[in-house]
């Protein structure tokens, strides 16, 4: 039985095709192939990048800044792209920071957040003048001891661990236990002791989940950060001049997946701009930071058939690429129960579904499916396949040494 039903996936609807090749950036798939001169390879779209900016911008309330998560796509070439679209960019690490800074965003409207922060990069971030977002006590006073020693005086913003989740989500960032952040019932001690350390305060960091369709839930916990903003502001030792409320906007990968009501979330933001924000966080820039939302439906995995098998009446469609190049689209990246990305053959887009076929890469491991049981037009040695929806966490979040197969070049058009 197909996991994938016959219809399309919405996502193809973003790609041209022409005489029944998919094409990229106005480039079809084989040529771009051939550019490239290997496969496997990865291919984001700027186009659809800088649409999907224009949609934030045209639903979210003018006064909301947008950031970029660096950690979704750190290629170079994406982010200098975004470097003329978004207000900011949040960095993970020494790696992403030196990405961020090679760009023409200001060194001040870059974040580095994340647990486990060493004191070098920590050093670093305060040499650059990028905001430390603080995850826990002794984070704050290892920035407090580089501001003692260096005579600067680093912007930082506590990152809270709110006692709400977002409900629907991917993946829980706040809540219950967690790596993340300051238990909400510990800010405020730490504000008492951050207002006699050499650092400037300048806000919160509030996030309670990722990769969220329900437009309702988002709202709700959206309110929520807003209450909790404003309660802690009564707390801190300077006016908040600074709330990142995170993102947790998802994009549909599976076959019942719908499309986030982008315009719902943008008018409940607008409601809480006007009503919260004026009373009770005056002086606050109000930061949506996001990484998937933004590149996540603008990147294709392409590989091509090397060989085509039939096992006990199965078909399979073995490839140059798998798992070692896009671990989650194998499912070994967060599924509970492994379902498709989307995935079509990009040089045979015109024919239809004639045989229900396995696409599995080269490696030596039965962990290695990039898609279980689809319908597809009959492929042959040669043929291109592409897997959608593969613009974040593609290329970095897989185990790109496994088995020492060569990695994958990526490629911005």
């Amino acid at each position: 039985m197909s996991q994938q039903p016959s219809a399309p996936h919405p996502a193809l609807a973003a790609y041209r095709v022409v005489d029944g090749c998919l094409q990229i950036g106005g480039i079809a798939l084989d040529r771009l192939a051939e550019r490239i001169g290997t496969t496997p390879f990865y291919v984001y779209d700027r186009r659809l990048i800088s649409e999907r900016i224009g949609e934030l911008r045209r639903h979210l309330p003018r006064s909301i800044s947008v950031s970029y998560a660096i950690k979704a796509n750190p290629m170079p070439a994406v982010v200098q792209h975004l470097a003329g679209l978004v207000d900011g960019f949040d960095v993970a690490s020494a790696l992403e920071m030196s990405v961020a800074l090679d760009t023409t965003i200001p060194a001040s409207r870059i974040s580095f957040a994340g647990p486990g922060k060493t004191t070098a990069e920590l050093s670093q971030a305060v040499a650059a003048d990028i905001m430390v977002h603080l995850e826990s006590a002794n984070e704050m006073e290892t920035v407090a001891a580089i501001a003692a020693r260096t005579g600067r005086r680093p912007r930082v913003a506590i990152r809270v661990n709110p006692d709400f989740e977002l409900k629907g989500s991917g993946m829980r960032m706040g809540g219950g236990a967690q790596q993340f952040g300051i238990d909400s019932e510990q800010v405020p001690q730490m504000l008492a002791r951050l207002a006699s350390l050499p650092l400037e305060f300048v806000g919160f960091h509030i996030f309670a989940g990722s990769q969220n369709l329900r437009a309702d839930l988002i709202q709700s916990t959206q309110a929520k950060i807003f209450e909790l903003a404003v309660a802690l502001a009564a707390r801190a030792p300077a006016p908040v001049r600074y709330l990142n409320i995170g993102g947790g906007f998802g994009i549909p990968y599976f076959p019942n997946d719908r499309p986030l009501d982008l315009a719902a979330v943008g008018a409940n933001l607008a409601r809480l701009m006007a009503e919260v924000v004026p009373a009770g966080l005056p002086d606050a820039e109000v930061v949506v930071e996001l990484g998937r939302y933004i590149v996540g439906e603008a990147g294709l995995y392409v590989t091509r058939v090397v060989d085509r098998k039939i096992s006990r009446n199965q078909v399979f469609l073995i490839t140059d690429g798998g798992m070692h190049h896009h671990l989650a689209a194998s499912g070994n990246f967060g599924q509970v129960i492994r379902r498709n990305y989307p995935v079509a053959i990009g040089t045979r887009m015109a024919e239809p579904a004639r045989e229900v076929a396995n696409v599995v890469g080269c490696l030596c491991t039965p962990l290695d499916l990039l898609a279980d049981k689809v319908e597809l037009p009959s492929a042959e040695i040669g043929d291109l396949i592409v897997i959608f929806q593969s613009g974040a966490y593609g290329a970095s979040a897989s185990p790109a040494g496994f088995l020492s197969h060569p990695p994958a070049p990526e490629v911005l058009v």
